[in-house]
């Protein structure tokens, strides 16, 4: 009688050797790309003025350029809040003609240079823009080189990144309670408010996340709209770059704590609203 033949059917010793190799030719590439993108991290902070930073810090203007860039980013993402949930909403929700086309140009500001951004602007809301001459003729209302130009130029750049973050997770939301609630009687805003928003508030406070830490870090369409006034419209990116010329500690230091807001943010949102269970 033939013996019973076995019903292993794990990997051989040689299968689990050749899974375990690592491909080297994949490898190399990996840590050369990741060596790129920390070494200059690392570069700021070796030569990061440590002993006088608390001194630096406390400097009028480094305070006057946070001040302004905490207060004009928060304004722009509540503005993106107020006018990106709709659109998400609509991009997601609404079957309309050319919606791929919208949905396109609202994305545009994510490849679109910033500098070219501010000239659009410009053009547009300037004092001998389309809209901007109206504007100041009917209400004596001038947007370029003032803070509120500063908020709108960043809501310009930051605002695709909360509608396609809240888009998302509109897609990804179960549709079937909305129609239950609307089964129920409940109104559309009310269907919105009760069941949509809360179950894609996730998604809204990512996109609402990285929309701030855009606006915050916002340089281009700033200057080139808004200009570099201390006090007014010099928020921190623009002091890095006046202090790059002059004062090459300074500006150190104020791309250090520009640094420390970008890690703790995206940290967060990893550990928060973005890793898997």
């Amino acid at each position: 009688m033939n013996a019973p033949v076995s019903g292993r059917t794990g990997p051989t010793p040689r299968g689990r050797e050749a899974s375990g190799r690592l491909p080297w030719m994949l490898v190399v590439p990996a840590l050369i790309g990741l060596v790129f993108l920390v070494l200059p991290l690392a570069g700021l902070l070796v030569r990061a003025p440590w002993t006088t930073l608390p001194g630096r810090l406390a400097e009028p203007q480094v305070l006057e350029a946070l001040r302004l860039s905490l207060v004009t980013a928060t304004i722009a993402t509540a503005a993106c809040l107020l006018l990106g949930v709709p659109l998400a909403w609509l991009l997601a929700r609404v079957e309309f003609p050319g919606r791929r086309l919208v949905r396109a140009l609202v994305t545009v500001p994510l490849v679109l240079p910033p500098v070219v951004g501010g000239v659009a602007l410009l053009l547009v809301l300037g004092r001998r823009g389309i809209v901007g001459q109206w504007l100041e003729a009917s209400f004596g209302v001038t947007l370029p080189f003032t803070t509120a130009g500063v908020v709108i130029a960043e809501a310009f750049v930051a605002m695709p990144f909360l509608v396609i973050s809240v888009e998302g997770a509109l897609r990804g939301a179960d549709q079937r309670f909305e129609e239950a609630a609307a089964t129920l009687g409940a109104s559309r805003w009310t269907v919105f408010r009760r069941v949509t928003l809360p179950m894609v508030m996730p998604g809204v406070v990512a996109g609402a996340v990285l929309c701030w830490a855009r606006a915050l870090g916002e340089f281009g369409a700033t200057i080139t709209f808004a200009g570099n006034f201390p006090g007014t419209t010099r928020t921190m990116p623009l002091a890095v770059y006046l202090a790059l010329e002059t004062e090459p500690e300074a500006a150190i230091v104020l791309s250090l704590v520009l640094l420390a807001v970008s890690v703790v943010i995206l940290a967060s949102l990893r550990d928060r609203w973005v890793s898997a269970p």
